[in-house]
């Protein structure tokens, strides 16, 4: 006689409702063949610990006669377990394509390498490097060294010095020169970085008593001469980097700042924010102070970000006066704010570039996203707007269409690049707001998520960030996620 139910009667037994007596146990999961399949791959530990979470969840549904016996086959149960662990798997920090407009974005992690930035970095994480390993006297070196030449090269500065970013930069500063002291700044720079992160903020965890000058709008050379005293430690600058004061107003230039500081044998300090090293009026971008032209004009200590116009990674410059930064290696939060050897693999490659000016518009990957012909990206939208109306369907609209890029990142804020890109509006029933909504959520849940922006009821995908090499792995993505 037959032991085996049938077809009629296996169908209606995986139909019936589960009861707790029927969920397997981890050890007859884990034994099965398509257990140990995977134990392989994960470990059994790994593997084990996926299993209990899945049959956690499965108790709950089944003590509520919420579930057919059906779900609580092994290749079932396995399965769930393989989907945790692939869950688990994926990265967070993941690639995305960044059509927002804004080509130094702080969420999407500013500058983009060049190549030969990533090269020195993959060197430096595969195999021993003299991080502070002198090689010409095998003794040990100064980490420092190994971009400060380079720096005072590109600068014109007599010493330099790099912690992890440019808050840190100014934080370690002021806590080495203006510690117990008091720093005079004018009243309209003492500006707000992202994430609430205040100047003044900074000076009082600095130690620094924050001194203010003038008025929002208008500050004046005797507005300075009048605040020092006996317990004034310097003078300071900040590069209004991330907002505009237009109308009615009037600032000091560091010149005269300068004079001022050396008549009181004072030193000035500049925080340059994002920094460059090059004129970019030459690319067609717009004015930006350079490093070494504001070292030139009179300025003690210069800060300054790695990760925003100079292209490279994150990082804070110091540069200046010999002597002056000399104190600031010597303070114990330096040890506390110094970069890895990585961070210094990244940045010598990335300076070295400068020594080639004619050449970083096309070797600097920043700049070249910066300078892109709009012509070059009107192409690229036309010939992706196909793409992407066949992948969103009959209830959007995809045109292409002149647009504006920014810098970002604080840098040049009021300044605007013209662009090209796709511009997505709603056309189906319903409302529009909700639905670009649901879309910009579907984007950004591809597996290389696509970052736009929402705006005058409309998405719109900025195609500055998105370069030729780019568009074939672009277009299949699309192709793929066709309904």
């Amino acid at each position: 006689m037959n032991a085996h139910p049938c077809p009629t009667e296996a169908a209606a037994l995986a139909a019936r409702v589960a009861r707790a007596a029927d969920i397997p146990s981890l050890e007859r999961l884990l034994s099965s063949p398509e257990g140990q399949e995977l134990a392989g791959l994960f470990g059994r530990s790994r593997l084990a610990s996926a299993l209990r979470q899945v049959l956690e969840d499965m108790r709950g549904q089944v003590l509520a006669g919420e579930m057919q016996l059906a779900h609580l086959s092994v290749t079932n149960l396995l399965a769930q377990a393989r989907c945790h662990i692939d869950a688990q798997e994926k990265p967070r920090l993941r690639i995305v394509y960044n059509l927002t407009g804004t080509v130094l974005h702080t969420n999407l992690g500013r500058a983009l390498l060049p190549d030969e930035a990533v090269q020195a970095v993959v060197r430096a994480m595969t195999a021993p490097a003299n991080l502070e390993f002198n090689l010409e006297t095998g003794r040990r070196g100064d980490r420092d060294d190994l971009v400060e030449d380079l720096l005072r090269e590109l600068t014109g500065a007599e010493a330099a010095t790099v912690v992890n970013n440019n808050a840190a930069a100014v934080l370690l500063m002021l806590n080495t020169l203006a510690n117990r002291k008091e720093a005079i700044v004018s009243r309209g720079e003492l500006v707000e970085i992202g994430g609430a992160f205040r100047i003044p903020d900074i000076m009082h965890r600095a130690g620094a008593r924050l001194v203010e000058i003038g008025t929002t709008n208008r500050t004046h050379p005797a507005d300075y001469e009048d605040a020092i005293r006996p317990r004034t430690a310097l003078l300071m600058k900040v590069h209004c980097s991330n907002y505009a004061i237009t109308g009615f107003t009037r600032s000091v230039g560091l010149p005269q700042i300068a004079q001022i500081a050396r008549q009181h044998g004072l030193p000035t300090a500049v925080d340059l924010g994002s920094g460059t090293l090059v004129d970019l009026t030459q690319w067609g971008l717009p004015r930006e102070d350079t490093v070494r032209e504001t070292v030139e004009a009179g300025a003690d200590i210069v800060t300054f970000s790695g990760d925003k116009l100079l292209g490279g990674p994150q990082a804070g410059l110091i540069v200046g006066n010999a002597e002056l930064i000399r104190k600031i290696k010597k303070n114990p939060l330096k040890r506390a704010l110094r970069v890895g050897k990585l961070t210094l693999a990244a940045l010598e490659p990335v300076l070295a570039l400068y020594r080639s000016p004619e050449l970083l518009a096309d070797r600097l990957t920043t700049l070249r996203l910066l300078t892109r012909p709009q012509a070059q990206m009107r192409a690229q939208a036309e010939r992706l707007q196909p793409f992407l109306q066949r992948a969103l369907g009959d209830n959007y609209a995809v045109e292409s269409t002149a647009m504006f890029s920014q810098i970002g990142s604080g840098a040049l804020p009021i300044d605007q690049l013209p662009s090209y890109g796709l511009c997505v509006q709603y056309a189906g029933p319903g409302r529009s707001g909700r639905s670009l909504h649901k879309l910009e959520a579907r984007l950004r849940n591809l597996p290389r998520p696509v970052i736009g922006r929402i705006s005058q009821d409309a998405l719109w995908l900025d195609l500055r960030c998105l370069e030729e090499n780019d568009e074939p792995a672009f277009t299949a993505q699309l192709q793929a996620n066709t309904p």
